[in-house]
């Protein structure tokens, strides 16, 4: 039974598969695949956690420090912004120094700031922190989904653990809604940065006996079965160069852009505090596809977008990261401003949310194997895109009740996004060599990232929460009809 359950962890059959060499393993011999991704995943859950624990709490925060509306969404953005601004560079990181060392040197940042930031005197103290926090995060996750290839380098295993993992995310937001909700009720919102602090003391302590090397550079290894597709790639035994120029330029770019639309909340689009960054960093990132075209070894390189899958796939994460986001937000002040609820009450409110997220989560997997990672994505955005219906229809109606108002579509929601972020991820990451496995990482994590900037941004120029949520709903459903076309 033992080494039943070992072949089906690796994705080989037949012989068992020895731990390759220095590897962590079992005195059996067995790689310790299942807590090495146990800790990947709970490191992964916690950066998405982190986004989302000052969600419930901002309010408490800005009346202890006196803070305007402004103020506010700096510091509820902050960690995001340098998060998706470097995730590019952090993916290229973990590929030329290694997954396991860059996962390290992240940790420790992360970890770092985390344990500052509820030390924070005033605001700048903690928006300092959020910044830096965001930055030990875009170092983690590029490095975790690189180590994640090394520690399944079968292609079945490795399929089978990327549709866990899409999901992934989606539970740690819905976990620091819930928990900051919480911990903010039974101690302060000083409390929520407990938890990252915990994680990446206890990762950092772990990785060495359940994670394996990742050598730098070009990796050797089981490969896919099938030819990865084509990706610019400097010779073997070559050093990759950091193309710091394109690193520049897309962290500014990807930096500004993003805060000029987080500015539009409490200013308008036609504003200097909107346009100026916004269109500086629009022209940043202009300037940084026209270097990427023109270098050796790009930081992006331009085929690796040019995969209709991979597009696809991409697209689908940044629209449910979006999506559930957005619908976080929205009611989470609805339910506090509209209806008077306390921020613990607010939190019990997504608790159907998150069953319904484990429970879909949980048959993802199998539902990939059987149907293709296409098409359970665009089931998956369909049935989200129902359940965004059903919250813009009755879930800013004050009068109408929770049981039929709100839980309906916060059960929808949550049970076709798990099955969007798995199939999705699954497509993105397909046919990748292990060697770029960092930039994968980094690419479907700024999509994560910037979805929600963008779409809430564009959502709301819409006037009115209920509309913003339908016109969501209409996205989905056009992506799902393209994406159910594909197996």
């Amino acid at each position: 039974m033992q080494a039943a359950q070992a072949r089906e962890h690796d994705g080989t059959t037949g012989q068992e598969r020895p731990g390759t060499p220095g590897s962590p393993a079992t005195p059996d011999g067995r790689p310790r695949t299942r807590g090495g991704f146990v800790l990947l995943g709970g490191v992964q859950m916690t950066l998405i956690f982190t986004l989302a624990a000052l969600a419930v709490p901002l309010p408490r925060i800005g009346a202890e420090f006196r803070l305007d509306r402004a103020d506010l969404i700096l510091l509820s953005a902050a960690y995001g912004l340098t998060f998706a601004g470097l995730l590019l560079l952090g993916g290229r990181l973990a590929d030329r120094f290694g997954g396991r060392r860059t996962l390290t040197a992240g940790l420790l940042l992360f970890g770092t700031a985390s344990a500052l930031a509820p030390l924070a005197p005033g605001y700048e103290a903690l928006l300092a922190a959020r910044f830096a926090q965001g930055v030990g995060a875009a170092l983690v996750a590029p490095a975790a989904m690189a180590v994640l290839r090394a520690l399944f380098p079968a292609p079945v295993a490795y399929g089978r653990a990327m549709a866990t993992w899409g999901g992934l995310s989606v539970l740690g937001a819905t976990a620091g809604n819930l928990l900051s909700g919480v911990i903010a009720a039974a101690t302060s919102w000083r409390g929520t940065f407990a938890v990252p602090v915990a994680v990446a003391l206890a990762a950092l302590l772990l990785a060495p006996r359940l994670l394996p090397p990742t050598p730098p550079g070009p990796q050797t290894g089981p490969q896919p079965a099938t030819p990865p597709r084509p990706q610019p790639a400097p010779p073997p035994g070559t050093d990759r160069a950091l193309d710091l120029p394109g690193a520049l330029l897309a962290t500014a770019g990807i930096t500004l852009a993003s805060f000029g639309l987080v500015l539009t909340d409490a200013h308008a689009w036609g504003s200097a505090p909107v346009l100026v960054p916004l269109l500086t960093g629009l022209a940043l990132l202009a300037a940084f596809a026209a270097v990427e075209r023109r270098t050796a070894d790009p930081l992006l390189p331009p085929d690796f977008l040019r995969d209709g899958r991979r597009a696809l796939g991409l697209a689908a994460i940044g629209l449910t990261a979006a999506g559930t986001a957005t619908v976080f937000v929205l009611l989470s002040l609805a339910l506090q401003e509209g209806r008077g609820w306390s921020p613990l009450l607010t939190s019990a409110a997504f608790v159907p949310f998150a069953v319904a997220l484990l429970g879909s989560g949980r048959l993802a997997g199998p539902l990939i194997g059987r149907y293709g990672p296409g098409r359970v994505t665009g089931a998956g955005l369909g049935t989200a895109a129902a359940g965004l219906g059903l919250l813009a229809a009755t879930g800013f109606d004050g009068s109408v009740p929770y049981a039929y108002g709100l839980l309906p579509g916060l059960l929808l929601l949550p049970a076709g996004g798990a099955l969007s972020f798995a199939g999705a991820a699954v497509l993105a990451v397909e046919g990748v060599p292990a060697d770029r496995a960092g930039l994968a990482g980094g690419v479907l994590n700024t999509a994560m990232e910037l979805g929600p900037t963008v779409l809430f941004a564009a959502l709301l120029t819409l006037g009115g929460d209920a509309v913003s949520l339908a016109a969501a709903a209409v996205l989905f459903t056009v992506l799902a009809a393209v994406t159910l076309r594909v197996k």
